[in-house]
This record gives structure tokens, C-alpha cells and sequence, in this order.
């Protein structure tokens, strides 16, 4: 299974003291144009201090790409633990939350608090899913490429922080 539509390009929008914050709409209209939900999962990014979010049709491929990993590390004693460990993250530490008619989601506060997102919420098309970030987060991580530090702190500049 391919993805037609995948998600592309940055905002940054305010968060508010209720974990209100608008999803912006071009990455809404992916989601819109791969399914009927008007819903996004979030979960903690395996890697980066930031959650990963996508659409719940993306949960199917996300599943078939766990077997696949599985598969190829069946001579792997270990593999059936790291799956097991893979599966529970991947799907029950996620939270689904629906967006209204403007693109608003309330971020869980468990959610914000795994991602440490605060005032602001940094969205980053990624391909497949889009990630969400604290901008201060973003960027002090030595691992985010400096050309997409330098377009969070055009993003920051263009909301006067």
C-alpha cells in the first residue's frame, strides 16, 4: 500500500492554556484526501522530543511495516520481544483527537506532555506522517538539519517571537 498524498511543508502556531492549537490546512487536506476522519493520532516520536502524528488510515500501513520488520529479523531470538515492545508503542500509547470545522484539535495533556509543547506548536511535514514540536526544542536538538532550523526561525520571526 502507497501513499498518494503525503504530508509537506512547516507552520507555527500558537497553543493555547486549554492545549487548543490549529492544525494547519495543508496538512488537514492530506488527511482529508486519505480518508473520511477528520481525526489525527498522536504519539511520541521514537527518536526526537516531539510527537509524531498522521491520520488514522495511516495505522494500517504502520502495522504492515512492523510485520515486515518482524519478518526480517525472525532469526533474531529478541524479535519477538521488540515487536511486542514496537506494537505497544505504536498503537497504545497513541491518542486520537478530532478536529473541528477551523482545524482545531485540543492537544491531551499527556500528549503535550510527552512532546513538551508549550505556547507554541511547530508542525513539520515529514513524508508519511507530519511531526509537531516545542520550537525552542527544535531548535537546540543537534540532530534537526540546520536548513530546518533556519526555516523554524523564519517561522518565529514571522510571529514577532
Amino acid at each position: 500500500m502507497a501513499l498518494e498524498h503525503l504530508f509537506q511543508g512547516s507552520a507555527l502556531n500558537a497553543v493555547d492554556a486549554k492545549g487548543r492549537v490549529s492544525v494547519p490546512a495543508f496538512l488537514r487536506s492530506v488527511i482529508e484526501r486519505r480518508g473520511d476522519a477528520r481525526t489525527i493520532v498522536l504519539a511520541k516520536h521514537d527518536a526526537f522530543t516531539c510527537l509524531s502524528a498522521y491520520d488514522p488510515a495511516y495505522a494500517a500501513l504502520k502495522h504492515q511495516k512492523l510485520e515486515r520488520l518482524l519478518e526480517k529479523q525472525e532469526t533474531d531470538p529478541s524479535a519477538e520481544l521488540d515487536y511486542a515492545r514496537r506494537t505497544m508503542m505504536a498503537f497504545g500509547a497513541t491518542e486520537e483527537v478530532p478536529y473541528d470545522s477551523s482545524g482545531r484539535v485540543i492537544l491531551p495533556p499527556m500528549m503535550r506532555r510527552k512532546g513538551q509543547v508549550d505556547d507554541l506548536a511547530l508542525f513539520i511535514g515529514v513524508g508519511e506522517t507530519f511531526q509537531i514540536w516545542n520550537p525552542k526544542l527544535f531548535l537546540a536538538d543537534p540532530n534537526v538539519p540546520e536548513d530546518m532550523k533556519d526555516i523554524a526561525r523564519f517561522r518565529l520571526e514571522e510571529r514577532g517571537q
